[in-house]
Formats: C-alpha cells, structure tokens, sequence
C-alpha cells in the first residue's frame, strides 16, 4: 500500500501548476485518461460532481419553460454544408465516419461537433404556426471535437460532456431576453453555487459563436492568471432559420422566418472548481456542488470499535435525515490518518472526528476543509451546526476566489504595461479599444492575449485604444485563456 504522503499530491499549485492540477484530477479519483489521445474517463467520483451540476441546472431550465430532447451523434456533411459559415468554424475539429463494417458509405457523417445544423434541420418540420413557438428544448450530451491544442481533463478534451440549449421564437424581442435569461441562470450557477466569480459581457465579433449575431459570456479567472470561458448564450438572429427554412405562419396570416437562440456549459465548469479552490492538498468543493459535504471518521481502538462505529453511524443517519450528504467512512483497512488525507484530496467540505472522548462528553469534532479550523459542537446541535459551517464554508470559498479574481485585473497605463502584465503577471487587463479588428489581432499576435470579455458596464472606459490610441469604443478585458 502507498504511504498517505505518496497517494497524495507531490507538487505544490504555485509552483507547478499543469502537474498539480493534473495529480489532483487522478489522485481524487475524477477522471483517468482513456486509450485514445485527448479523451478521458469520468470515474464515478467526477461523474458525481457533474451530475451535481446538471440536476441544479436541469431543475432550472425547467422551471423555465425548457423540456429535454436528444439527438443522434451523426450529421451527414450535406447538411452541415447549408450553414456553411458557421461548419466552416468547426471543419478542423471534425471527426468523420467514412464506414459501415467494411464498407465506404456514400457521404461522410461527422461526429457531431455541435447540434445546430442537426436541430434546426428538425425543427423546420416541427414549426408550422406561431401557436408551435416558443420551442425550448435542451439537450444532454456529448460534442466530439478533434482538440488540436494541447489537451488537460475537463478543460481541452477531444470529447466532453455538456448540455446544450436551442430555443425558436416568434420576435427578436422574445430570442433576446432568452438570451440574458440563460445567462442570468448560467450566473447562478458558477457564482452561488460553484462558488467562482466571472466578468458577464459580449464576446468581440471575432471571438463570438460562429453564425450568431451576438454571444454573450461568463468568464472566470484562474489560479495562474488564464482565464476560462465559463459559459456562452448566443443570439443567433435568423442566420439559421433562413438557410434551414425555420418559418411560421403568424396572426397576421403571413409567412415570417423565426428567431433562434442556442446556448452551453460543459464539464470544464469541473476543471474551474478544481483550478480556483484546490489547494497543495487538492480538492477544496463548493457544499452545494459536493457528492459528500460531511464524511465522519470514526477513531477508536479495539475494544471502542463498536460503541464509537455505532455512535458515528447515528450521526450521519441524522445527518442524512436532514438532507444533508453524508458518508460515514468505517473501513478498519486504513487508519484514521490516512483517511484523513483522503478525504482532504476528495475536498469534503466538512470532516467529523469522532472519538471515545467526544462520545462521552456529548460532543462533535468538526474540520473544515477550506482553513482546516476545527469547532466542537454540542452533540445536540449536529444538524444545526453542520449546515451553519457548510455556509461558512461556501460564501468562504467565493469570498476567497473574489479576491484571487481582483487580484489577478490589472489596469495598465500605457501598451508597453499592457505587454509586460500580460507576459508577467497574466489575468485579465481591461483596457480601451477601438472596436477595430486590425488591432485586436495585432495584440493577439504580439501578446497571445484575446478579448475574453466586453463587460455590459462600461462606465469606466478609457478614452483612447490600448494599441492604437485612436478613440476607445469599447472596454474591453484582454488575458490569455485556456
């Protein structure tokens, strides 16, 4: 068996920290890397995190109007080709299927690296009348793209998990607010419940959903100064509703083409989590996103096993009994010591010790993951004093990833600052421009760095552009992004 210190993380986040993250996604039992480069196994403990995610979300889109369809993962190429701008953006990242068995189809199918062709080519059949709209449907799947960067689990894999959203409707009016509804619950998600703050905004014409009239994002900052496209609603206009003949009849007895909207987040939201909170022990989990929020760890010798499995058992029955996610972990084949740095690795938000001692004087040992502070409670307030700490721990989690956030925006003063923060410091620098391509892919090209997000504040924009110093139309957050 490894020593505690060998199963554990052998490198510390600051200073190495591709190797750190990728230790923490192996040694906490998320994900593994499967036989074909750039695709990963999600093991039950990441598949647990994710469904997290998605039953939050899934509840909300519901509640919202949206019902759940599928799709097959094959598109023939004929299709794709009717919105040939927008399958033009994907082209490079295409797997095609050539075969059956042994032999040569008559047209190429791509693996489906998104689902709008394929949607939309339904949808044409399905709408007839404005009584038909909206039509809100969502979809839980996959999206194979063939990832010509270099890859890392949950954030640049060949396949990923995700749920996308396509929504038709009567009025541009009616696709917009869909658009910012989304977004406000895309928000929700990654800021009250995943913990992780984000700079809500447009993407720049040349970083927008190829096809759409706009895409609006959420974009979070990382541990090492990258940031990480968090999640995307896109107005889509009618740039597909024409070309796929997506029309209704209105109350007016005419013909009128709808307008669309499609929108996403995928399992990197798990690399997010890993890459903000973890720390040189690893996982640090958000209670409202953690499969386990409280594991107890009953410590004993021989002659109290029983007494204390018993008592520690009662514990997390009570525990559960209030909706609280509980584990009790009574496996004799590891000491307490190691179940400790387990369980540290997994990032349980809040651990119980609890010994002969506390038993007898009526008492519980909690340990908070994030500080590691410990807090004796009165054995008769459990449940009240686990959810308050569970609390703690989660607005704790976001004040902390706030100010990493903060910490990593820098304002520069001049185009030489500009170049020094991003090749140094890294994070988001908001700077001035001119709403010019020329010189947002001059940055890219001298700098690495991007327009990752046009916030919708734009109170404090400077008045000259960052490169050319032309007039400043817009601020805009430059950074270099995973």
């Amino acid at each position: 068996m490894l020593s505690s210190k060998e199963a554990g993380v052998t490198v510390k986040k600051s200073e190495n920290f591709s190797d750190w993250y990728i230790q923490v996604v192996m040694k906490a039992g998320l994900a593994d890397y499967a036989p074909v480069k750039g695709f990963i196994v999600l093991r039950p403990y990441g598949y647990a995190i994710w469904e997290s995610i998605r039953d939050i979300l899934d509840k909300r889109f519901k509640e919202t109007g949206h019902q759940n369809g599928f799709l097959p993962v094959l598109i023939p190429e004929s299709l794709l080709s009717r919105e040939a701008d927008h399958f033009a953006g994907f082209t490079p990242e295409v797997f095609w299927v050539t075969k059956a068995g042994n032999n040569d189809i008559g047209e190429r199918l791509a693996l489906r690296p998104t689902s709008e062709t394929l949607a939309y080519s339904i949808f044409s059949k399905w709408i007839a009348s404005y009584r038909d709209l909206p039509l809100k449907i969502n979809f839980w799947n996959t999206a194979l793209r063939a990832e010509i960067k270099a890859t890392r689990p949950f954030v640049r894999t060949s396949e990923f998990l995700w749920q996308e959203g396509h929504t038709v409707h009567a009025t541009e009016e009616e696709a917009e607010q869909e658009v910012m509804q989304i977004l406000g619950i895309y928000r929700e998600l990654i800021e009250d419940i995943l913990a992780v703050p984000s700079v809500r905004g447009y993407k720049s014409d040349k970083e927008k959903f190829v096809g759409a009239k706009y895409t609006t994002t959420l974009e979070g900052m990382m541990a090492d100064g990258k940031a990480l496209q968090m999640g995307t609603s896109h107005h889509l206009a009618q740039n597909f509703s024409k070309p796929f003949d997506i029309k209704y009849l209105g109350k007016d007895t005419a013909e009128h083409f709808a307008w669309q909207t499609s929108w996403g987040v995928s399992w990197r939201l798990i690399g997010a989590l890993i890459m903000v909170h973890g720390d040189d022990k690893g996982l640090i989990l958000p209670p409202k996103v953690a499969p386990v929020q409280v594991v107890i760890v009953p410590i004993h010798k021989d002659k109290d096993a029983e007494m204390v499995k018993q008592k520690a058992k009662e514990i997390s029955d009570e525990l559960k009994a209030a909706g609280i996610r509980a584990h009790l972990d009574d496996r004799d084949e590891y000491t307490s010591g190691w179940k400790f740095n387990e369980w540290e690795l997994k990032g349980v938000p809040l651990r119980i010790n609890l010994g002969p001692r506390d038993i007898e004087k009526g008492q519980v040992e909690f340990v908070r993951r994030d500080n590691r502070e410990k807090m004796l409670s009165e054995r008769g307030k459990l449940v009240e004093t686990a959810n308050l700490l569970l609390s703690s721990v989660q607005q704790a989690l976001f004040e902390r990833a706030k100010a990493l956030l903060l910490s990593l925006i820098t304002i520069p003063k001049d185009y030489t600052e500009f170049k020094t923060t991003i090749n140094e410091k890294g994070g988001f620098v908001p700077a001035g421009w001119c709403g010019n391509q020329d010189c947002e892919e001059k940055i890219k090209e001298e700098t690495g760095a991007d327009i990752r997000v046009i916030p919708f504040e734009q109170d404090k924009m400077p008045q000259t552009c960052i490169l050319c110093n032309g007039e400043a139309k817009k601020l805009a957050y430059f950074g270099r992004a995973y």
